[in-house]
């Protein structure tokens, strides 16, 4: 990451987040990284799933180390959807309930209802890809 040229732009104080799936439906695994250094903060999956409820995921498991861990500091997330999702506090996938999605239905169900506890957290806000480059929570699959 360019910190000079992002520096008065992005806040270093923040978590990065970003999910990476094989297949949409497929395995789905997500991480979020500290931006002062990049350092991998923590990482989930592989469990079936898709792309956005990966990002959706990881944007509240961040929320979440944040409240627990006491910490001032922001979350940046490269998806929309996963934004909206977050502040609607409602994860709005089409993905089929099956044996093989389980799993991730009760991680929704954990998240939506982490979001509902805790109205108040930290912001949330969109990394700008095409103007600041790949996320650094980027799995690097493109």
């Amino acid at each position: 990451m360019d910190y000079e040229k992002l520096k008065g732009i992005v806040d270093f104080n923040a978590i990065a987040v970003d999910a990476g799936c094989s297949g949409n439906p497929g395995p789905m695994e997500y991480q979020g990284v500290y931006l002062g250094n990049e350092q991998r903060l923590f990482h989930y999956g592989p469990i079936h799933g898709t792309n956005n409820i990966g990002e959706f995921l990881a944007i509240v498991h961040a929320l979440a180390l944040i409240k627990q861990k006491g910490w001032n500091m922001k979350v940046y997330s490269d998806s929309y959807n996963a934004i909206l999702w977050a502040n609607n506090q409602k994860c709005k996938t089409k993905l089929e309930r099956t044996p093989e999605t389980a799993q991730t239905y009760d991680l929704i169900q954990r998240a939506e209802k982490w979001l509902r506890d805790n109205p108040r957290h930290a912001p949330v806000l969109k990394w700008e890809t095409s103007q600041w480059g790949e996320i650094p929570a980027d799995f690097g699959r493109k």
